[in-house]
């Protein structure tokens, strides 16, 4: 199901109407009144712009909601209508299918939609790092120590074809096991992921803050793998895994230059602010239900994962071309159309220009 939170009401707009025919002399307007009148009359109404987000209340997506709360799209004369969608990959589809203007999500999804032949282009990057976490189960942790432990067991990710499930797919080619020794199940995010990992539906899993937070004080997971630091995530997969971004189809941002251009300034002031605030600051300017009845709790899984966030929304150097050589191992459309020019897939144009 899925929920449109409006992120500002759209301002009235005030518009003069000249009556036609003959008018009768009037008084010279004032300086005063002429300089209101011609500031009324350039006033533009906002740009309306719908962008989807693979899960609002997850801390990896806290970007989109902070920079509504930051108040930086009505800055920018932007009319946001930010759409809650539990799955990145679902966004992605959103996107390419044209219902809405901007999707959040994993920037990975750009590569695998340039195999299919289509094309979106991220243009900034919200995460330098995923951000993830894989958790184990408390009746399987004294047996599944690493990604080389789970041949035959069930692993939860966030949907079949997600940004999870290609992290989860990268792991254990890593691992030095195959695609198919792992059995990949669906199990969502939030309290649909705790109940598959208590339920025994799955054994590991890969999942966000506070999820993480939450299974830990009931004992019903532990953390594996860290994917939220650069240091452990090189380990994971042998690189940086730049991960959550904004994206759009490619032929909407050429014929929309300006709004791209002004929805990025708000995320790069996002990131510059996050970049200069504690996570308890952060944390106070979220909606209260983002915390899961533990505000404490929440600031502190943010102060850990405080590395993950991308400083100034810009592609690291060579960090396409790592992710596009993951994805030909186990990508069936990469695989296919392996030739990609991952150049065409992100561009830091609007970071470079942004105010």
């Amino acid at each position: 199901m899925r929920h449109r939170i409006p992120a500002l009401a759209l301002a009235t707009m005030l518009i003069a109407a000249a009556c036609g025919g003959a008018a009768t002399p009037s008084a010279a307007p004032s300086a005063a009144g002429s300089s209101a009148a011609a500031a009324t009359a350039t006033q533009a109404a906002p740009a309306k712009v719908s962008i989807m987000v693979g899960g609002l209340n997850k801390q990896i997506y806290l970007p989109n909601m902070l920079t509504e709360k930051l108040g930086y799209f009505k800055e920018q004369n932007l009319a946001v209508d930010l759409i809650d969608e539990p799955s990145g990959k679902d966004t992605t589809t959103e996107v390419v299918a044209g219902n809405v203007d901007f999707g959040s999500g994993s920037y990975d999804h750009t590569i695998d939609i340039a195999a299919a032949g289509k094309s979106i282009t991220m243009v900034a990057l919200l995460l330098q790092e995923p951000g993830e976490f894989v958790m184990v189960s408390k009746q399987k942790a004294a047996t599944i120590k690493s990604p080389a432990d789970w041949k035959g067991v069930s692993a939860g990710v966030t949907s079949i074809g997600s940004g999870t499930h290609t992290l989860m797919r990268a792991m254990t080619i890593k691992a030095g096991l195959k695609v198919s020794d792992v059995n990949f199940v669906a199990a969502g995010a939030g309290d649909t992921f705790i109940a598959a990992m208590k339920q025994g539906t799955i054994d590991v899993g890969i999942t966000t803050q506070p999820t993480v937070l939450r299974m830990q004080k009931t004992g019903d997971g532990q953390v594996l793998v860290d994917l939220s630091k650069p240091e452990t995530t090189r380990a994971a997969l042998g690189g940086d895994y730049p991960f959550i971004s904004v994206f759009a189809k490619t032929d909407y941002i050429a014929s929309h230059k300006d709004v791209v251009q002004r929805v990025v300034n708000a995320y790069v002031k996002t990131l510059k602010w996050i970049q200069t605030h504690s996570p308890a600051e952060i944390a106070d300017k979220l909606p209260a239900d983002y915390y899961g009845g533990d505000k404490d709790g929440y600031i502190q899984a943010l102060k850990d994962s405080m590395g993950m966030f991308s400083p100034d929304g810009k592609m690291p150097k060579g960090a396409p071309e790592f992710e596009l050589s993951l994805l030909k191992q186990f990508n069936e459309n990469v695989q296919k159309n392996p030739n990609i020019d991952v150049s065409k897939t992100y561009t830091d144009e609007f970071v470079n220009n942004a105010k």
